[in-house]
């Protein structure tokens, strides 16, 4: 028919035999030189590379699956990727993967609903990845029955466990923010209010660690122990500290659970004359690149997300390649970074 083109107009797809018969070795050289380089020679391997580049040969990945019993991919499970925490998380899984020429299947969970990580597990194990990278430990049974049932390699990042089953790579988020409430003890800090937003497991647990702190020295006030389910921003961090001071004048320190918050707190004091931290005192959570920066430099709990997401990857291969080696918990804490808001 007019304005169709038949079949034979369409250009043909390079295959590895096309590769072989143009270097002048055979498909089974081919194969072993993309799939195992050390098994073939330099000089070979060079020739392979470059007809593979010149005639545009791209390998099948779901050909080599199907013949080594592994896709090559690797899914992670996140709750988003516009918290700067999680890209830096990803970032470090990237480089070890790169590596070894995986890729990632990433999954957006979001924060509130545990149902929408079973549902993107689901999606994810139809392409049967290798291994499965999850954030935090709260996971539903659902998801805890799909592992087993699937016998998927798991690691789970950001966060610890006491479970004896349970490989995670990640630190104490309550251990941390008890970190936050001895620093403003010690400052002689005494009216010290506790302020959180999304309210994930991992932003709780570090609430809560600071908050026990406080109730152990006698110096819990739950009127400034805030936490709000909305998304943690910068304009957040400054409609609940203009809040926050306004109903409580005798508050002489904020612990934020995350940096964002603490950035919106101290630009809204340094535009309203509030003196930090004369007047107020404030401690962040994470220590993103901008707190370095911030009017004054903040005082923050350091995490070291790029060195999670990197022996995350790493314990997952390592499973991987030996699916019968025993869980593993790699506990990378978390430190205090004691800047000028304190």
């Amino acid at each position: 028919m007019q304005g169709q083109k038949s079949r034979a107009s369409f250009r043909r797809r390079t295959t590895m035999a096309d590769v072989a018969r143009d270097v002048g070795v055979s498909a089974i050289t081919v194969s072993r030189a993309l799939r195992n380089p050390e098994t073939v020679s330099e000089p070979v391997r060079e020739r392979i590379t470059e007809a593979c580049r010149r005639l545009g040969y791209v390998p099948s990945r779901v050909a080599s699956a199907l013949a080594s019993a592994r896709s090559k991919t690797i899914s992670v499970l996140i709750p988003s990727l516009t918290n700067i925490v999680f890209v830096e998380v990803v970032a470090g899984i990237k480089q070890i993967l790169d590596a070894l020429d995986y890729q990632m299947l990433i999954g957006i969970t979001g924060y509130e609903d545990q149902m929408a990580e079973e549902r993107l597990l689901m999606q994810h194990l139809e392409y049967a990845p290798d291994g499965i990278l999850l954030t935090g430990i709260d996971q539903s049974e659902t998801v805890i029955r799909l592992l087993g049932d699937f016998s998927v390699p798991a690691v789970h990042m950001m966060d610890s466990s006491e479970r004896a089953d349970c490989s995670w790579v990640g630190f104490s988020n309550t251990d941390a923010g008890a970190i936050a409430g001895r620093h403003l003890l010690e400052t002689g800090r005494r009216h010290i209010a506790i302020v959180a937003a999304q309210l994930d497991p991992r932003s709780t647990r570090r609430c809560d660690g600071c908050r026990d702190v406080l109730q152990a020295a006698g110096h819990y006030d739950p009127a400034l122990d805030i936490r709000v389910p909305h998304s943690s921003s910068i304009p957040l961090g400054a409609e609940l500290v203009q809040k926050l001071l306004r109903e409580h004048e005798a508050c002489d320190a904020v612990y934020f659970c995350n940096d964002d918050l603490a950035h919106g707190a101290l630009f809204w004091c340094s535009q309203n004359g509030v003196a930090v931290p004369e007047r107020l005192a404030v401690v962040g959570f994470h220590d993103f690149s901008a707190s370095a920066w911030t009017p004054p430099p903040l005082t923050t709990i350091e995490t070291p997300r790029q060195e999670i997401g990197r022996e995350a990857a790493r314990l997952l291969m390592a499973r991987i390649e030996d699916p019968g080696q025993p869980a593993r918990q790699i506990d990378l804490g978390a430190r205090l970074i004691r800047r000028a808001s304190s």
